[in-house]
Formats: structure tokens, sequence, C-alpha cells
């Protein structure tokens, strides 16, 4: 193997309140080159925003993902590693429990290595960066909208880099966990979510100029599974998912049905992922309120979906 490839290896772990992932990479030419991709479903914010705390099982899962994706970058031979927290982490009370147990994971594998919580902003900053790497600059200003489990970031750039941001406090876990309870949602609980999502989304968009915006790029696990449905797909496939473009009528139809059906019709859709089945209905109303919102103040009528996010602006801020 060339030792200056070696040298190169990187690891990047974003988690979230929803999910858990990583990227193992080579740094070379100035460029990512993929050598493992990996999510996990981990719901490591299962009941923050109701009780400010992590449940004990939500770290246990989270370290069982952890402890495989440590064997891992020690099979690849990482060089150096960043695992960053988001939203739940935030605000969680009891997260230096999450702390002593990523560092008593990670640092037999790299010496030093901890979890560290990033801020709204810098969150932003990542996915942005991690989003437009591939897209053709002409199609710029971006609006960037990285929708997690516990907060959603809207972010305006161009290949310059950020010009503005805003990380909104509301995301699928979170909107489910506070306003959907039945199954399917009722409409008064439907109504209630918009009204949330129309608050936090209208802090966002006094912040960021998305009236500037020539393309919405949309990323993490919300948008990436809408981009499947909208294609008909009976799998995940992700080469077919990245940089797809979604119009909207087709984007709203897929919004609408994930929204009223049961749990038992979303999991028997094929491109869905069992740990998105319960949040995605939350999710798909955060998508149709910034569809709404895009459409009216940038006259944009299409979405474009990236594979690439915060986990590629990660291994990039190695670099």
């Amino acid at each position: 193997m060339d030792i200056n490839i070696e040298a190169n290896r990187v690891a990047a772990i974003d988690c979230g309140t929803n999910s858990i992932r990583l990227l193992i990479a080579d740094m070379a030419g100035g460029r990512l080159h993929d050598v493992h991709r990996e999510m996990r479903i981990v719901r490591l914010g299962q009941g923050v925003d109701a009780t400010g705390q992590f449940a004990p099982d939500a770290l246990a899962r989270t370290r069982a993902a952890l402890v495989d994706y440590a064997a891992l970058m020690k099979r690849f031979e990482v060089g150096t590693v960043r695992m960053v927290a988001t939203s739940a982490t935030r605000d969680a009370s009891n997260r230096d429990v999450f702390f002593s147990m990523t560092a008593e994971v990670l640092d037999p594998v790299v010496p030093g290595a901890i979890a560290e919580v990033i801020t709204g902003a810098e969150e932003a900053e990542l996915s942005f960066n991690g989003a437009v790497g591939e897209l053709d600059s002409a199609a710029a200003p971006f609006v960037v909208v990285d929708l997690g489990g516990g907060s959603t970031e809207v972010v305006l750039g161009d290949g310059t880099g950020v010009q503005a941001s805003y990380s909104a406090d509301i995301g699928c876990v979170r909107l489910t966990e506070r306003c959907l309870h039945s199954d399917p949602p009722t409409a008064a609980e439907v109504a209630a979510a918009r009204d949330v999502v129309r608050e936090r989304l209208g802090e966002a968009l006094r912040v960021v100029p998305v009236d500037q915006a020539r393309t919405w790029v949309g990323v993490a696990g919300t948008f990436t599974t809408l981009a499947a449905l909208a294609q008909h797909m009976t799998t995940y496939d992700a080469n077919a998912i990245h940089l797809s473009r979604v119009g909207f009528g087709d984007l709203l139809g897929v919004c609408d049905q994930l929204i009223g059906m049961t749990r038992k019709q979303r999991a028997a859709l094929g491109p869905m992922h069992e740990g998105r089945v319960d949040v995605i209905g939350g999710g798909s109303i955060v998508v149709e309120e910034l569809a709404y919102a895009l459409g009216q103040r940038a006259g944009i009528d299409e979405l474009v979906v990236s594979e690439h996010d915060i986990l590629d602006g990660i291994a990039l801020s190695i670099a």
C-alpha cells in the first residue's frame, strides 16, 4: 500500500440525534477518496427534547455502533479521526457521560481522540462544504439544508464559502416527539407540527437571505429517502440518488403520502430504512414548508439531493 496515501487516511464520525455515521477516506489531490462509509440509526436523542438528558439505552446503542466503527478504523489503519456531535448533545445535561464513553472507545485506536460538540454555525459550515464540492459554480448561490433529527441547518453560500447560516431548533425526531403521536398522525397533530416548523424556519429565513439562492441542495437521510421514493426505487441506490433532481410536484406528492401513512405502510416501502419509519413524516413536514418558502422567495422549483454532507465536511476539515 502507498505510504503517502496511508499517512493521509482519515476518519470522520458524525453523531447526530438519529444516526451515527462513519466515513473513512484517503486525502489525495485535495479531494476525498472513499474507503468506507457506514450509517447506523441509534436514536441518541431519544427523549432529549422532553427530558433534557440522554437515555441509558440510547447511550448503549451509540456505544455499540462506535465500538464497531473503532474496529473498522483500526482495520483500515486510520491516522486521524474527528468525531463531532450535534443537536442532541448540545441539549443534553448529562453529556459528560457521552464524552467519557467516546473517549474510552476511541483513544485505544487513535490516542487522544474524543468527541466534540460543535455549534449550529459550525455544523452549517461543515454541511455546506461537504455538499457543494461537486456542484457547478454556475448554479450558485446555493442554499444547503441539512435536515437532522434535532435541528435543521439552512446555509447560503457559493464557491467562496458560506455567506449566511442559521441552525433551527427543529428536526424530524424532535418534531415527531413533540407533535406527531398518533399512527397515522391526526390532522390536528399535523397542523400543530406545521405551526412549530413555520415558527422555527421563520427565524432561519429572517437571518439567511434565501431569495438570493439559485439552487436548493438537500442533505441527510430525510432528503435522500424522499429522492429514492420520488424515483420509485425498490431498493436504496446511493449512486442514483447523489446529485439527482426532484421537481416540487413529485417532492410534495411523496411528502404528502408519507405524512398520511401509518408506520406499517412506510416500513413496507423498499428504500425506507427501518430507523426512519417513525420520524420521516415529521421530516416531510419540514421539507414541505421549506419548499413553499423557497418557491415563494427564490422562485426555486426543484431540489438537488446530495449524498455528501457534514460527514464529508468533517473529513475535509481534518486536512
